[in-house]
């Protein structure tokens, strides 16, 4: 039946359906969900030494396109050091292959507005108050995942699709595997675009309380991860699977969803957040923008955001306040710096440097870096007592990434003691074309 979940699937799938909500970074996932598969078999049509490597560079603003092609490069050229990623992905892209693609009808539920094709899920927060009959009205408890919460709602199923379209379009990307191509496009015409099954362009009724409100501006941050299915689809560049009309009909559904974005009451409200909240609404805005040939509109939300987000969050020390008071301080902070550094990768396509950027009592990217990077190393305990520990792991391509940008002898030791212990076919490796160094240690 079109919309269920079908197939058996493991590893990263099921991680990402059953993960809590706010735990983690859906969008930094990814680069690293997974299951360790080296030397997994390869399947028909998945030879790296057929694919060409002479295409055009593929239009995506988070990725970097000169390290996708690099990797593609050495991957046709029998170089070992990435075929342990590559099995590993294609591994993840034939799990996404065996799921038959959700729609928001698949839900048993209905947002207030009585319209199936709605989205709507409720906070994850929330729980029934004892004290009251009914429970209503619901009551916070921070970092604590009500499991109520994501049943029978479009939450799960919406991650779902734009893992599946991000994890295909990249393995199609470095396989030529049109089988990759067809199911990649299958999801985004089926949540998209078929009007028997599309999501309407908006998250009005995301995140709703009972006995509260029916959806609220919070809710935008469940659409985060819509970055990693556009930058997927537009890996797909040159396969027959999508076609212009596809093309065209789903550019009219973000130009309709980038409009509700940014105009809409909760939005605004989105957009007016000081925590992670707000740094994930901007890279949102920002990267739609530029998906759509808005490049003012992106220039313009990330000149913004230095100072709302950057002098806001992050103090002298590096520390990032509104994340260390959340009950999961370390994770909270690690989000919101994946969200930072995102706009620094677009800003940089126009014009915006968010890498240099420093107040004079130094608020900088590099601040909020330094204080985190330290914890990388495991056996360094976290000064706070969190609900559930943070994955450390994703401090590796955020160091990474800014060394890419900046020097910096301390970052530059701590990314080369840790990637060298890191998972040798962990995701980050073939889209950074960050082979395992096979002197390491």
């Amino acid at each position: 039946m079109a919309g269920r979940l079908e197939g058996g699937a493991t590893g990263w799938f099921a991680e990402a359906m059953t993960r809590p909500r706010s735990l983690g970074s859906f969008a930094g996932g990814f680069l690293l969900l997974g299951v360790s598969l080296a030397g997994a078999p390869a399947g028909p049509g998945l030879r790296p030494d057929s694919v060409s490597i002479s295409t055009p560079p593929p239009r995506v603003f988070q990725l970097d396109p000169a390290r996708l092609i690099a990797a593609r490069e050495s991957l046709a050229r029998g170089e070992p050091q990435l075929q342990p990623a590559l099995a590993r992905l294609r591994h993840e892209a034939d799990q996404a292959l065996l799921l038959t693609p959700p729609s928001v009808m698949s839900k048993p539920r209905t947002a207030a507005s009585g319209d199936k094709h709605d989205y709507f899920s409720y906070g994850p927060y929330w729980w029934p108050d004892p004290a009251k009959p009914g429970g209503l009205p619901y009551i916070r408890r921070d970092g604590e995942v009500n499991p109520a919460s994501d049943r029978n709602t479009d939450e799960d199923h919406f991650k779902a699709v734009i893992s599946s379209v991000h994890t295909l379009g990249l393995a199609y990307w470095f396989t030529r595997d049109e089988r990759y191509a067809r199911h990649a496009a299958q999801f985004v015409r089926t949540w998209f675009l078929d009007p028997a099954t599309r999501m309407n362009p908006n998250l009005q009724h995301a995140q709703a309380i009972p006995g509260i409100t029916d959806g609220r501006g919070i809710g935008i941050i469940e659409s985060r991860g819509l970055f990693g299915l556009n930058e997927g689809l537009a890996l797909l560049a040159g396969s027959p699977a999508w076609s212009a009309r596809d093309q065209e009909e789903y550019h009219a559904w973000l130009v309709a969803f980038y409009q509700w974005l940014t105009t809409s009451a909760n939005g605004r409200d989105e957009r007016a957040e000081k925590n992670n909240h707000g740094s994930w609404y901007d890279v949102q805005v920002a990267h739609l923008a530029l998906v759509l040939g808005r490049q003012d509109d992106a220039r313009t939300i990330l000149t913004e955001g230095l100072a709302r987000r950057v002098v806001v969050q992050i103090e002298p020390s590096g520390a990032q306040p509104l994340e260390l008071a959340r009950t999961k301080s370390l994770d909270y902070s690690l989000m919101n710096l994946e969200a930072l550094f995102t706009c620094a990768r677009l800003g940089k396509l126009v014009g915006v440097d968010w890498w240099s950027f420093s107040t004079p009592d130094g608020r900088s990217l590099h601040a909020a870096l330094s204080y985190l990077a330290p914890y990388v190393d495991p056996a360094k305990p976290w000064p706070k007592p969190d609900l559930h520990a943070a994955d450390r792991s994703r401090l590796i391509p955020l160091l990474d990434q800014y060394l890419g940008q900046q020097a910096d002898a301390g970052f530059q030791a701590l990314a080369a003691r840790f990637a060298a212990t890191a998972e040798a076919d962990a995701r980050w490796r073939l889209t950074g074309n960050r082979p395992l160094d096979p002197k390491a240690p």
